[in-house]
């Protein structure tokens, strides 16, 4: 059982590949706590997968939240993995997972991450990678994937194969406080309404569902507490319409696409 959030498809990616290696099944996150799903059966001979993107160095909050109030049933110490796709390092974010994945019952036997692509382009310069600096990272990616993945397959314990940061505390307690407090919401993102073609795209790709259309077809935010500022909205806006806080306009977008697995 492979539980994974992904907004711009990057984890999605790992999560798909570790479904195709173990044959155990894929569960968004976003779509457990948009229903209000927190209960599973786990069988016998079943591994728990927990797969998601870093945002601030930590685990983003609606994983936090649905691990938190994940009830396995059957669950009897199973092997527990955790993979987290990064664009730098991951600071304490598996610290914070173990500690949710208890409150929970459950035991985090090993924890495995690999830099991708970065999706955050803010506050002052443009980190989001070009199109060849993506394409290498996400080869680099599969290639640490395919090294690791008999580890997951064997269930082997104790590995923490990670990205480790220089300053873990600096960056996930101070840091990471200071993106979840002033980061991580909806009230920022605005519209070019002269440049939005109301395709509805946005709608369509934000995996909490927190995106409607007003009558003239532009986009409107729901504020229903969910939006993790995974700026897949911003990223799959094909008239780059969509804004953050006065700070990504003209700026690279990024999503993950299969063209980037060939050459």
């Amino acid at each position: 059982m492979i539980f994974y959030f992904s907004g711009t498809g990057n984890t999605r990616y790992i999560a798909s590949q570790l479904s195709l290696a173990t044959g155990e099944s894929m569960i968004s996150i976003a779509r457990a706590v948009v229903d209000n799903k927190y209960d599973y059966h786990l069988d016998a001979d079943e591994r728990v997968g927990i797969c998601f993107p870093v945002h601030g160095w930590r685990p983003p909050f609606i994983v936090r939240e649905f691990v938190r109030r994940l009830r396995l049933e059957g669950y009897d110490a199973q092997f527990c993995y955790a993979f987290a796709t990064c664009g730098d390092d991951v600071g304490l974010t598996f610290d914070y997972l173990q500690a949710d994945l208890l409150a929970a019952g459950i035991k985090l036997d090993s924890a495995f991450s690999v830099i991708m692509p970065e999706t955050y382009n803010f506050p002052v310069i443009d980190q989001i990678d070009t199109p060849d600096s993506a394409r290498h990272k996400i080869h680099a990616a599969r290639a640490q994937l395919q090294q690791v993945l008999p580890a997951i397959v064997g269930r082997t314990h104790g590995l923490h194969l990670i990205n480790k940061s220089r300053w873990p505390r600096i960056n996930s307690q101070l840091l990471g406080s200071f993106f979840l407090n002033h980061w991580v919401t909806d009230a920022k993102f605005t519209v070019d309404a002269s440049r939005c073609i109301g395709c509805g795209k946005c709608r369509q790709v934000c995996p909490v569902g927190n995106i409607g259309m007003t009558a003239d077809k532009n986009p409107q935010w729901l504020h229903n507490g969910l939006c993790t500022t995974c700026f897949s909205c911003y990223h799959h806006c094909p008239a780059h319409a969509i804004d953050f806080a006065g700070r990504t306009r003209g700026k690279r977008q990024y999503f993950f696409k299969e063209q980037f697995l060939e050459g």
